[in-house]
């Protein structure tokens, strides 16, 4: 691993994680609105990506601003939108899709394709905290019927305020045990969400960093498609648990303020 500061000077664009990395629930993380203003000011593309597929780009957008951070829309990539992009190069506009999660089904409107019960071609699954057994019940049927099977993100858990409770990886597991099929999954730490990152931003693999607090997600992503990989232990990643993994990011720093501080020296 790397903490050399001088080393950060070849780094171009960011794509930042937002839960763990920016914020945590509600509640920004420190050195949050300095660190985009420092990027603003030094003219840093940056995007951010969430795995998070139950909010809209404006809720994001929305939320960054009650934490006094201006970021548009466009510059919001979560795993519904990812998905929703991905799709576009397989399929028609108009489409028939079924969907599963509010923030799925808003991105696949606004991509173009129409939601449907039955005679679908894809069964999109994101998570949804207002999940039925109907719901599950419908995508079983479609996907024995032939539908393509598609995840926005693997994530198994999903953080409320009270702890960790099931995901939308939970929700693809019990869909891919009642069908023995496995889905085709977008989000993190698979390429198609990484490439629409750098698509985004302008700027190739080697002169982007992925910041991230998920070694599985954030950083081995990162790594798959040839970004450089900053690690900050403000989220779920712990120094105990990344000397423990077989997964390195290039640097890692306790969270936003000792980035700050690596790339304010690295331009000195």
């Amino acid at each position: 691993m790397n903490h050399k500061p001088e080393t950060l000077k070849s780094i171009r664009a960011f794509a930042v994680d937002g839960d763990g990395v920016l914020y945590r629930g509600e509640t920004p993380l420190p050195g949050l609105a300095a660190f985009f203003e420092f990027l603003r000011q030094k003219h840093f593309p940056v995007v951010m990506v969430t795995n998070n597929a139950t909010k809209t780009q404006q809720s994001f957008a929305e939320k960054m601003a009650r934490f006094g951070v201006e970021i548009s829309p466009a510059e919001i990539i979560t795993a519904s939108v990812a998905t929703a992009e991905y799709l576009k190069t397989h399929f028609e506009p108009g489409t028939r899709m079924f969907a599963i999660g509010a923030g799925t089904r808003h991105a696949l409107e606004a991509a173009g394709f129409t939601l449907a019960e039955r005679d679908v071609a894809a069964v999109v699954v994101g998570m949804d905290t207002n999940l039925t057994y109907a719901h599950l019940r419908t995508a079983t049927v479609l996907i024995n019927r032939g539908a393509a099977f598609i995840g926005t993100n693997p994530d198994k858990s999903f953080p409320f305020e009270d702890g960790l409770a099931p995901g939308n990886g939970a929700i693809l597991a019990a869909l891919s045990a009642a069908t023995g099929v496995e889905p085709f999954i977008v989000g993190k730490p698979y390429p198609p969400m990484f490439r629409l990152a750098l698509r985004t931003l302008g700027v190739d693999a080697a002169h982007t960093a992925m910041v991230g607090d998920r070694l599985e997600t954030d950083i081995l992503g990162g790594q798959r498609i040839g970004m450089k990989t900053i690690l900050v232990f403000s989220g779920v990643t712990s120094p105990q648990l990344l000397a423990q993994s077989d997964i390195h990011p290039d640097w890692a720093f306790n969270g936003l303020e000792d980035l700050l501080a690596a790339l304010r020296e690295a331009g000195e």
